[in-house]
């Protein structure tokens, strides 16, 4: 299969869907490579290394979506791709189309074959494609919290960890999947105090057995998070509904409950945002306020740190992009139910339940299109 590998044009985001090493690997499969050029200077590699490695440096996009069987991308394709995606061409990438309509009904016209790193799942109901990623992004939203609550950037001025004779500072997490695990660890490594909310009691049991001393499970509802909100400095989104819209845990009129200054970071915005206040961000303009509180709502956090993301993702998705260029998507989703979960799009059939759901359109059951 001649499989392509385009530049993100998306504002500030390095990664590249795939490293020379990733390359080499569908090479050995018998699989074109085409790279677009300068795709993996971001994530530190160079066109050399992917000519090494057995590709074909393609210098427009224009040429490598016409040449290419399936496209592959780490953010959603972009409205000036549109056109360019072919009928039946198979897109792989991160999609998130419950907070995209447009590109929803854009994958619809093209009758490509749409899909989604993030939802494809396993039977234990864990995300592979997701899961590195998420680890990034939870890790980072630490890390982005505690710069933005310096005043500099608006915040409280506040230093998460304190020193000796003063008070850590308070962190919430909600949400304890892979991102608020994570960010609750980094929260706990710099000393704060934190809470971890979550609505499974099981999940908690496990959270309270393996999280450091200083973070607290605590079962999430409306009640605690305004109890906690008057003492949080920090507070991070981390919840998940897969292929569906983030919940609006934290709402407009719970912010005045806020400290001035305080930091929300919402990682769930490429789902829509689960703070009522969230809009998507960038890198380049990362924050906004709103009634006195920091909002840092970036929709690619890991492209920041694009070197680390751009080998755990291939890590990650080589196994299922060898799969399905070497049976083609039909046979992989017939006899991998996890592929099978991450078609979105098909034929010009939402095929995926919830997406459906978001924006009323009609759903159909992939299976009747695989024969």
């Amino acid at each position: 299969m001649i499989t392509g590998i385009l530049k993100e044009i998306k504002v500030a985001e390095n990664r590249v869907s795939m490293t020379p090493a990733g390359v080499e690997a569908m090479a050995a499969h018998g699989h074109t490579l085409l790279v677009e050029k300068d795709a993996g200077i971001g994530s530190g590699f160079e066109d050399a290394a992917y000519e090494a490695a057995g590709a074909e440096i393609v210098r427009t996009p224009e040429e490598l979506y016409q040449r290419s069987e399936m496209v592959m991308h780490v953010k959603e394709p972009q409205p000036v791709e549109y056109p360019l995606i072919r009928e039946d061409q198979i897109v792989f990438t991160y999609l998130h189309l419950a907070a995209e309509e447009q590109l929803t009904r854009a994958l619809i016209e093209r009758k490509s074959i749409n899909i989604a790193y993030e939802t494809i799942q396993k039977a234990d109901g864990t995300l592979p494609l997701l899961t590195p990623m998420s680890e990034v992004a939870g890790r980072m939203a630490t890390q982005e919290g505690a710069k933005y609550l310096e005043m500099t950037h608006g915040g409280r001025g506040v230093l998460l960890g304190g020193v000796p004779g003063v008070a850590p500072g308070t962190v919430i997490v909600i949400g304890g999947g892979v991102v608020g695990i994570n960010a609750a660890r980094m929260a706990c490594g710099l000393g704060a105090r934190v809470y971890l909310l979550d609505t499974s009691l099981e999940r908690l049991r496990y959270l309270s057995e393996v999280m450091p001393s200083n973070c607290f499970p605590v079962m999430s509802s409306v009640p605690t998070l305004r109890q906690l909100l008057p003492e949080a400095d920090l507070v991070i989104g981390a919840v998940l509904i897969p292929g569906g819209q983030a919940p609006k845990l934290i709402t407009r009129d719970m912010l005045p409950l806020m400290k001035p200054g305080a930091v929300l970071v919402d990682v769930a915005i490429d789902q829509g945002g689960c703070f009522e206040t969230s809009k998507p961000t960038t890198h380049t303009e990362p924050t906004y306020m709103v009634d006195g509180i920091v909002h840092y709502c970036v929709a690619n956090m890991p492209g920041a740190v694009a070197k680390t993301s751009a080998l755990a993702l291939t890590n990650a998705t080589l196994p299922y992009a060898i799969e399905i260029a070497n049976k083609g998507w039909k046979k992989a989703c017939r006899e991998n139910p996890e592929i099978r979960l991450g078609a979105n799009v098909v034929s010009g059939h939402v095929t995926y339940e919830r997406v459906a759901e978001t924006f009323g359109l009609p759903y159909k059951e992939i299976s009747s299109l695989l024969s």
